[in-house]
């Protein structure tokens, strides 16, 4: 038996504020349990709703005290900058839209940023963050949450040292049946954004979960994609976004692979599913199943790792927090995000030099690809589902 590792630490503590996340709001109770997990950080402010009441309401239940709730992001991020106890990083989770004005404006007044997903509505957007950042220094992450798992990271260190060989194709899907009804008409609020243009952007399906497969497959493999062609469909009843999409890609070096994401496939929950194949091997990882991964050699019998129970590479063992048959799953993989820009941010408060495990989180590049990659599919797919590059 493997024993989970040891969490916490002897650092100070960092502050942190919240825009969104609002009562009733799902991701950011994930955010705010995840940061608290290992205990490094701790929130001092926010402004959780367009409505003041919630924000109160949500700050009195988080013990936060009323002069440091805020009516909007600007009057937050603004006076937040001025205290000695300034937070150390802002972490948003709105609807897609507000991400670039929150983002910039918090860059702009010396916060580092953690980010929901996709980190704009635009890949112009995207990029002026990319290169604010690069300008002011601050540390950036964006919650592409899935890699957080250690058996995703033992995958890519895995993949990276050639043990399955060169890749040759790659299948993602991600299907879910959430939205296989007109659920936007019932009230439903994560429904009814996800579903508007005005907040959600240019796609909903490609944008909320086709971009975690583009993530995940870049992070675990390294391939970049050289062109795709995307079909994007509606068949929620005047839907104005996508609701399914099937893509095929193309990366340079001559690998190929398939995405499906679906938000209207009866059966299944949150199926997000990564097969890789290579020339020596396969690896394959469900989130839904977290803990075990399928590993293939062409040359020995498949068979299954298991956290907590079989070795993994020195990174994913360090982000395993509990002994074999205990299972770790989605607030603990956010959580492993989180202490890992926690951590660095702090080292490099303190002037500290940060190594490439201290950087081990998604970045506001992997946040800018991710953006033109939602671009290029919602491109393909209105030209009659064309190949287009993505450069």
């Amino acid at each position: 038996m493997i024993e989970g590792q040891a969490s916490g630490g002897k650092s100070p503590k960092l502050r942190y504020g919240m825009i969104g996340g609002g009562p009733g709001a799902f991701i950011g109770d994930v955010h705010r349990k995840s940061i608290a997990m290992d205990g490094k950080a701790e929130i001092v402010c926010g402004v959780f709703s367009q409505n003041y009441d919630s924000t109160l309401a949500m700050g009195d239940s988080l013990g936060l005290p009323k002069e440091r709730l805020y009516r909007t992001f600007e009057e937050m991020i603004r006076a937040e900058a001025q205290r000695h106890d300034r937070p150390d990083f802002i972490s948003i989770v709105t609807p897609n839209s507000t991400h670039f004005p929150a983002a910039r404006m918090a860059l702009e007044h010396g916060f580092s940023v953690v980010c929901e997903k996709p980190l704009a509505t635009s890949s112009g957007d995207a990029a002026d963050l990319a290169c604010l950042v690069r300008e002011t220094g601050l540390l950036f992450c964006v919650t592409y949450a899935y890699s957080g798992y250690p058996i995703v990271k033992h995958l890519r260190d895995i993949i990276h040292a050639g043990e399955i060989g060169d890749i040759r194709f790659v299948n993602g899907e991600y299907p879910q049946e959430w939205l296989a009804t007109r659920l936007e008409d019932t009230g439903q609020k994560q429904a009814a954004w996800r579903t508007n243009p005005k907040l959600a952007g240019l796609s909903n399906c490609v944008g909320d979960i086709g971009s975690h497969i583009e993530f995940m497959a870049a992070y675990m493999t390294g391939l970049e994609i050289d062109a795709l062609c995307a079909r994007l469909d509606r068949f929620g009843p005047g839907r104005p976004l996508d609701d399914n999409a099937t893509i095929m890609v193309n990366y340079k070096g001559g690998a190929r692979g398939v995405y499906w994401s679906s938000q209207i496939a009866a059966g299944h929950d949150n199926a997000l599913r990564l097969r890789i194949y290579g020339t020596k091997g396969a690896v394959e990882w469900f989130q839904e199943t977290p803990n075990t991964a399928r590993v293939s050699f062409l040359d020995r019998p498949s068979g299954t790792i298991s956290r907590g129970r079989d070795p993994l590479w020195p990174r994913g063992q360090s982000l395993s927090r509990l002994p074999s048959g205990h299972p770790e799953g989605y607030f603990e993989s956010f959580a492993n995000i989180y202490s890992t820009f926690i951590t660095a941010l702090g080292k490099k408060l303190r002037g500290e030099p940060l190594s490439g495990d201290d950087l081990d989180f998604p970045t506001v590049d992997d946040g800018v690809r991710g953006v033109r990659y939602i671009e290029k599919c919602v491109e393909s797919s209105a030209k009659g589902s064309v190949w287009v590059r993505m450069d």
